[in-house]
């Protein structure tokens, strides 16, 4: 597990709360958030239940994202991105993030994640590749839509987004393939 951290050079925002039934603060994935699309034995590519509360006042829409910071890349990975959700919401079911998002609010989509698909993909850490963290982030906008394309990267929501977040609520938690 590497020390960067994804939030050092974003600006600043208020912090509110992030919960979830099925993933834990601090705690390995279960194996229902990891990736059964990349291999990963038992995994499900099931988002995860989402509730989020005490946004800031003049909160107009959130996003969600799901990022690795750990992936060999360079660049991470992002793994759930969730784009237009309305400030009149403040949870998502299990499962939401699925190939349809029948589990989403009308107006919101899902971006492509790194792996070129519009839904959320599991955890998969390279085998004997140590801890990875995983970064479940709720951010509260200051507009009623980010204006961006559907078929935008997740990036490009983060740099769209970083002029407009209020806050931020983040739930960190983690997973790690053996080695062979």
């Amino acid at each position: 597990m590497t020390a960067n951290d994804p939030f050092a050079r974003l600006p600043e925002a208020a912090t509110f709360t992030v919960t979830s039934t099925t993933v834990t603060e601090g705690s390995a994935l279960p194996p229902a958030q990891l990736s059964g699309i990349s291999g990963v034995p038992g995994g499900q590519d099931i988002s995860p239940q989402l509730s989020w509360t005490g946004a800031p006042e003049g909160t107009k829409s959130y996003a969600v994202t799901v990022y690795d910071p750990d992936a060999p890349t360079g660049s991470g990975f992002w793994h759930w991105a969730v784009a237009d959700i309305p400030a009149t919401v403040t949870e998502l079911p299990a499962g939401a993030g699925d190939d349809t998002g029948s589990g989403l609010p009308e107006g919101a989509f899902q971006l492509p994640n790194d792996a070129r698909a519009s839904r959320y993909i599991g955890a998969a850490p390279p085998a004997g590749h140590g801890p990875h963290r995983y970064f479940t982030v709720v951010h509260a906008l200051d507009v009623d839509s980010i204006g961006i394309p559907t078929d935008a990267t997740p990036a490009v929501l983060g740099f769209t987004m970083a002029g407009h977040i209020l806050g931020r609520a983040v739930l960190t938690t983690t997973a790690e393939t053996p080695g062979r």
